[in-house]
């Protein structure tokens, strides 16, 4: 019996490693990702694209036959989409400060994710401490 309880915290303890190692992945590319998205989303190459893709949906509007007022309403409700994402993005507080609430680097970011991690892992007793 005590062999098997000792197999089942080894199992759980393996586990818990297994979390925190995949987690201290996440905690490290989450912040680049969003980082990756801000840059693409708000680049000036971006924008000019969304000039351009502004530009021939008006334009294919006014061709089918679209009154003006309707195909510029449409439009600007068309390049509201990708704004918005901006309005989503200065709510979150990200952008050029840095990535996270109060501008935090992603370093910070990713410590922060990681101390998260490591408090809910010994919350549930999940720690390298039991070996």
């Amino acid at each position: 019996m005590i062999d098997e309880e000792k197999k089942h915290r080894k199992r759980r303890i393996e586990d818990a490693e297994e979390i925190e190692a995949i987690l201290g992945v996440v905690s490290k590319e989450v912040p680049a990702l969003i980082k990756g998205i801000v840059g693409s989303v708000f680049s000036e190459e971006a924008g000019r694209d969304m000039g351009k893709a502004a530009g021939a949906f008006y334009k294919e509007l006014k061709e089918s036959g679209m009154p003006e007022e309707t195909a510029v309403r449409m439009t600007e409700n068309y390049i509201s989409v990708f704004t918005s994402l901006g309005d989503i993005m200065k709510k979150l507080d990200i952008g050029k400060g840095g990535i996270g609430k109060g501008g935090k680097s992603r370093s910070e970011v990713g410590k922060e994710i990681e101390r998260k991690i490591k408090e809910k892992l010994a919350e549930k007793g999940l720690t390298e401490e039991e070996e």
